[in-house]
């Protein structure tokens, strides 16, 4: 296998466009990790929490743990499938309500409002990312979305942490405000990032579309490779020239490729992540062994590290063999912790827990979490993509509402109160994640998007598309492409 060389794919245009795109995703990161590891705050459930009597504490209720980490998902969802620049107008009025509130009823709209930029986000960045990055490093690219959410989560985790000795409401408001830096920054800079190719392609804009390509290219490729990659896009405008219908997302062969993009964002969020992600401090904080806002760093730092293994990997071993190494450990880990939580309670399974939550985590973030999104931009029709990743994302975000609002039912007292016996739950759902992958999830890995659109045309069993691949060769002076079988 040939070493993947990603610093001759960028220039200093395509580089600069790719890091204002995932300082964007940071926002993402801050949000839900700053939140979340606030909710583990002395003064945030004294603010926003009920006075327990018997312990003489104050505590977030289950029901609204349950509000202040689903509802939000509204706003995600009207989001994706509005997404525009104004989304960075929305975060910084959002984090204005966040600071200021002084209700829960404030801070969870507040939330609301935020989760409205992230959803423009998601519905835009992935898409746009993989069309504007060369085919050998664009799992390595769009999967740099997990990444960059990561690293904000480290960043505000840190922040969390140094606050977190603070006994007023500064404690909390203090993660918040670095809600206004990510959003001020892309208002900024995105005026100076080129439009994708084939974007213009689409709506006649060939001029535009050539120059755009050129600064996302120079200095990568020369002038008559730039000319090949352009032709390319339109011999796939070309059998595609207009925007599909949502219709058709329904139909013929899209409906496979619409149900691959639809299990694996269902599969994304329905193995659980948000039992680490959204309740994993206050579930430490609950155990009592270690430090929850020293549990956060952990937890981030092995998050940030796996993902960069994983995205390192990504181009190198493909798709499958990263969700199938993810998935297997994933699902060992969360299994064997709901065993833990059939036994009797000591110090001992209380830390065994914790160290195999961080397992768990970062064993999703190494392939699931990231893979998602480029298997969601790799698979649909070129000209029904947009439509495929917004129906995705919808699915994504319900499926993220409803495990964020059960997991607090499942976890606490007055009701299931299984505690870590919730892993059982999730790992059947893990099981089923994996023998969808093997039979439904395709192998992209160094093919463009018009040879993965091609693929799926001529009817390639979905199992075998690591083994194929398309060669471009000359005939009596004409250009043709040949589909070769790899042994």
């Amino acid at each position: 296998m040939g070493r993947v060389g990603f610093r001759r794919h960028f220039n200093r245009q395509l580089a600069l466009a790719c890091l204002l795109i995932a300082m964007s995703t940071m926002n993402y990161g801050f949000d839900n990790s700053g939140f979340n590891t606030s909710m583990a705050m002395d003064s945030f459930q004294k603010q926003f929490g009920d006075l327990n009597p018997k312990t003489g504490k104050h505590r977030l209720p289950p029901v609204w743990l349950s509000l202040f980490n689903s509802l939000p998902f509204i706003g995600f969802g009207f989001g994706v499938l509005v997404g525009s620049l104004i989304s960075a107008r929305f975060a910084l009025f959002s984090a204005a309500v966040c600071v200021s509130s002084s209700t829960r009823e404030q801070i969870m709209a507040g939330r609301i409002l935020n989760y409205v930029y992230i959803g423009m986000e998601l519905s835009v960045i992935p898409v746009f990312q993989s069309e504007i990055i060369p085919a050998p490093v664009r799992g390595m690219a769009v999967g740099s979305y997990q990444f960059s959410l990561l690293f904000g989560g480290l960043i505000v985790n840190s922040v969390c942490r140094g606050a977190s000795t603070v006994s007023t409401n500064a404690a909390w408001r203090i993660p918040m405000g670095l809600f206004f830096v990510i959003p001020s920054t892309v208002m900024a800079g995105i005026w100076f990032v080129p439009e994708s190719p084939r974007w213009l392609l689409t709506n006649d804009r060939t001029e535009e579309a050539y120059a755009a390509l050129k600064l996302l290219r120079a200095g990568t490729l020369n002038g008559s490779e730039i000319e090949a990659e352009f032709e390319v896009l339109k011999a796939g405008l070309r059998l595609d020239p207009e925007q599909g219908k949502f219709i058709e997302l329904f139909q013929g062969i899209n409906r496979k490729r619409t149900a691959i993009v639809v299990g694996k964002n269902f599969f994304q969020q329905a193995t659980g992540q948000a039992f680490a992600s959204t309740y994993g401090a206050l579930f430490v904080k609950d155990l009592g062994t270690v430090n929850a806002f020293n549990f956060t760093l952990i937890l981030a730092a092995c998050n940030l590290s796996m993902v960069a293994v994983g995205l390192f990997l990504n181009d190198r071993l493909g798709r499958r063999p990263l969700l199938f190494i993810g998935g297997t450990l994933q699902g060992g880990a969360i299994l064997a912790m709901g065993a833990l939580g059939t036994q009797i309670t000591t110090y001992g399974t209380k830390t065994g827990i914790v160290a195999l939550l961080v397992i768990f985590a970062a064993s999703f973030v190494f392939a699931w979490a990231q893979i998602c999104y480029v298997v969601t931009t790799e698979v649909p029709a070129l000209r029904l993509r947009d439509m495929s990743q917004r129906t995705a994302s919808i699915v994504n975000v319900a499926t993220s509402f409803l495990v964020n609002f059960s997991v607090p039912y499942l976890l606490y007292t007055p009701y299931a109160a299984l505690g870590s016996k919730v892993g059982f739950i999730f790992g059947g759902i893990i099981v089923c994640a994996l023998i969808f992958t093997f039979f439904c999830v395709p192998e992209c890995k160094g093919k463009s998007l018009e040879q993965v659109d091609r693929m799926f045309q001529e009817g390639i069993p979905l199992r075998h598309f690591g083994r194929h691949t398309y060669l471009q060769r000359k005939l009596r002076g004409r250009s043709e492409i040949v589909m070769v079988i790899l042994e």
